[in-house]
């Protein structure tokens, strides 16, 4: 009798090591949900699965409040405070807001105007929802054209306001907001007890740490011929890779594709790319940088990204040429 109850005991000893080293082992969680116009993916790595879910959570509610201090499209943030009063008095804002757009102003310097967040004067009358249409008529395009230029968004520094000088400018987020709110997401995420995270905004991807299964990330470029097929893996480490591409927004006419990336120089939208992915630390600058060499084209966008430190890109035309800037190294399917 005896016997069997250290048999029992021993069993249940073993069990219990066996629960407690299984609880050892990395663990992921990963949500999707659609914010900001587009699908997000927060990925978090733990010993801890509670603690990676706790920091998906907290991921995606830092993501919702960058969401609500930059949408144009909510008529009661500030972003939209200073649409409407464009033209007519400087807008106070949120810190956080001032030094964004203050940002954007130097990567609008940077690129000679390629990417500039007031753009959004000419977007409303395009819309890219994969189909052929109608060209609006030039005047209309360059009568909104006129409305863009980035030299013309004054910031105040002592009093945080923000003045579009010219009435009927708008500014928008959409080639930065996205790599901004995975770095803002990534940041707090790290604040908990995990190993590693990664959140992908539709292209917009902020590394840190570790994954599940290796010690970097692996993640696919899209081929824009076949959508849901890759053409080339890149390893990464506390790192951003951002891809742009004109196979999920555009439209069509005459046969022609042309890209959801406005010209800020021509207020049309972009043609001869169809994807450009830079890769670089900062998701933020990475969003830009993507958006400017759509803009700029093959050559000009190549010696801009050659000439950064620590930053690489891969382009493909339309005519399905793969160029990459000097020291980018690919795994090609």
């Amino acid at each position: 009798m005896l016997n069997k109850f250290l048999n029992v005991i021993t069993i249940l000893f073993f069990v219990c090591l066996a629960q407690h080293a299984y609880s050892q082992d990395l663990q992921s969680a990963k949500k999707a949900v659609k914010l900001m116009g587009c699908g997000f993916e927060i990925t978090a790595v733990s010993y801890d699965i509670k603690e990676a879910w706790r920091a998906v959570e907290i991921g995606i509610e830092e993501i919702e409040r960058i969401e609500k201090l930059i949408s144009s499209w909510d008529p009661k943030s500030q972003t939209s405070e200073i649409n409407d009063n464009a033209g007519v008095l400087p807008v106070k804002v949120d810190i956080e807001l001032y030094r964004l757009i203050k940002r954007s102003l130097r990567i609008s310097s940077l690129t000679n105007g390629a990417f500039d967040i007031s753009f959004a004067s000419v977007e409303k009358i395009w819309s890219f929802k994969g189909r052929e249409i109608s060209l609006p008529a030039p005047e209309l395009v360059e009568e909104s054209r006129k409305k863009i230029n980035w030299k013309n968004i004054v910031c105040d520094e002592l009093f945080t306001t923000v003045f579009l000088i010219e009435k009927g400018m708008r500014i928008g987020f959409g080639g930065i907001g996205k790599g901004y709110a995975a770095n803002k997401a990534i940041k707090k995420m790290r604040e908990l007890n995990i190993e590693g995270a990664l959140v992908n905004a539709s292209g917009d991807i902020k590394s840190w740490g570790r994954s599940l299964e290796t010690e970097e990330w692996k993640v696919i470029i899209a081929d824009p011929k076949y959508k849901g097929r890759g053409i080339a893996t890149l390893l990464i480490e506390n790192t951003s890779i951002v891809t742009s591409g004109n196979y999920e927004k555009y439209f069509t006419n005459k046969g022609k594709r042309y890209s959801h990336i406005i010209d800020p120089r021509t207020g049309y939208p972009t043609t001869g790319i169809k994807s450009v992915t830079v890769v670089t630390s900062d998701a933020e600058i990475a969003d830009a940088l993507a958006t400017a060499v759509f803009v700029l084209g093959l050559e000009e966008g190549l010696l801009l990204i050659n000439r950064l430190k620590n930053t690489e890109c891969l382009i493909i035309d339309d005519d399905d040429n793969l160029i990459t800037s000097a020291k980018l190294q690919l795994n090609y399917y």
